[in-house]
């Protein structure tokens, strides 16, 4: 009797013992997997999980939805098509110049080009590019709903490359005017137009850069301070729209940087800042009231800086300030840097031109300047530039 007991007393420390170690283990495999569970950082290094492991409540980059956006924006772009005369050229007939005693010439031929266009309120005033309508005999515009519509130049400003048209429409779709100051270098935007003839057409990209002169209009006092691209934008494109996630006119999309003439990932837009002035005053004016500063001025590169013995790269040197003019009245003198206008800052001679740009003559702008290396502040009235004549041609659209 005393043996079973015995036998009993083994058997049951056996299994206290293996049940202690189970569950010793059990727990050192739990807590093992709790800790793979969490993030770790360690001194000096950046937090870090195991990507195999999912945890609710973890944050995650969100799509960006253009949808609406595009909706927003394809009813109020319109397709610009115009029509106009291309001479042949001469050619030497001998009868012709014996009688007549010149060379014959060929006869006149009728060309066709298109672009697009934003339509600005409901009742018909229309943004579109100036190269897209300059010398054209007929305009024509068709809404997104295929309605078709002979158009009336308002006036261009070939400075900026805007034209404005005006059709007889009324409850037409528009765009909603945005901030291009506000733009950030990488935010979305959309592209919308024409390309090809191509109607409606919606393409996505970033912005690359801002306040970009790229030399490429041609007019005495151009004023070039883009929006850089890389939404997809083609020939057709021009005049379009350049809108934000949101839907709002940002930009007219103007010029792209290409070796064969289509898509190579650069496009330019005029900013909406400067649209919205040259707008305004062709709706008024029949022409742009431009005013003006009076002085040339340089970018700052190192060699600038080098040259003129500069103690900064930051603002837009003053070569020479014209006798008479606004800045010499308000105070700037050759050798000056200006760093900011009305307290937002420049660093090119795009992002001056563009911030004078927006003003009329008569306005105040107020220029902070560094001078020998002592900030000043000045007060400048601008002036107008030379009077220019309504920029419509004398003839039926």
């Amino acid at each position: 009797m005393k043996k079973f007991w015995n036998f009993i007393g083994i058997v049951l420390l056996a299994s206290v013992v293996s049940f202690g170690v189970t569950y010793y283990v059990s727990a050192r495999q739990n807590a093992q997997s709790d800790r793979q569970l969490v993030s770790y950082s360690g001194a000096g290094s950046q937090p870090v999980a195991f990507a195999a492991h999912s945890r609710s409540g973890a944050v995650s980059a969100e799509p960006v939805d253009f949808t609406q956006a595009a909706e927003t924006s394809v009813g109020a772009v319109v397709h610009v098509k115009t029509k106009y005369n291309v001479y042949g050229k001469q050619y030497v007939d001998p009868f012709y110049q014996f009688f007549f005693g010149r060379p014959q010439q060929q006869p006149q031929q009728q060309a066709q080009a298109s672009g697009s266009g934003v339509i600005l309120s409901e009742d018909g005033y229309i943004v579109t590019n100036n190269h897209v309508i300059q010398q054209a005999n007929e305009i024509e515009v068709v809404l997104n709903d295929k309605r078709s519509f002979t158009a009336q130049l308002v006036g261009t400003d070939p400075n900026t490359d805007i034209a404005l048209l005006k059709i007889e429409a009324t409850g037409l779709p528009t765009l909603q005017m945005g901030n291009s100051d506000e733009l950030r270098i990488g935010e979305w935007v959309l592209a919308v137009g024409n390309p090809f003839n191509l109607t409606s057409t919606v393409t996505a990209g970033i912005v690359s850069a801002k306040a970009r002169n790229i030399n490429i209009l041609d007019a005495d006092m151009k004023i070039e301070s883009f929006i850089q691209t890389d939404a997809a934008v083609n020939p057709g494109n021009s005049g379009g729209a350049l809108v934000n996630t949101r839907g709002e006119l940002v930009g007219i999309n103007t010029a792209i940087a290409s070796q064969t003439g289509s898509y190579a990932g650069y496009a330019f837009a005029v900013p909406v800042s400067i649209v919205q002035k040259v707008v305004a005053d062709l709706r008024q004016y029949g022409s742009v009231q431009r005013a003006l500063l009076g002085i040339r001025m340089l970018d700052i590169t190192s060699e600038v800086q080098q040259y003129y013995g500069l103690s900064t790269l930051d603002g837009v040197y003053i070569v020479e300030v014209v006798d008479g003019s606004a800045a010499d009245k308000g105070g700037v003198v050759e050798g000056d840097i200006i760093t900011a206008v009305d307290g937002t800052p420049v660093n090119s001679s795009s992002e001056l031109q563009e911030k004078i740009a927006r003003h009329n003559p008569g306005d105040e702008v107020k220029l902070s300047v560094l001078r020998s290396d002592k900030k000043i502040d000045l007060t400048v009235r601008l002036t107008a530039a030379t009077v220019q004549k309504p920029q419509v041609q004398s003839r039926k659209l």
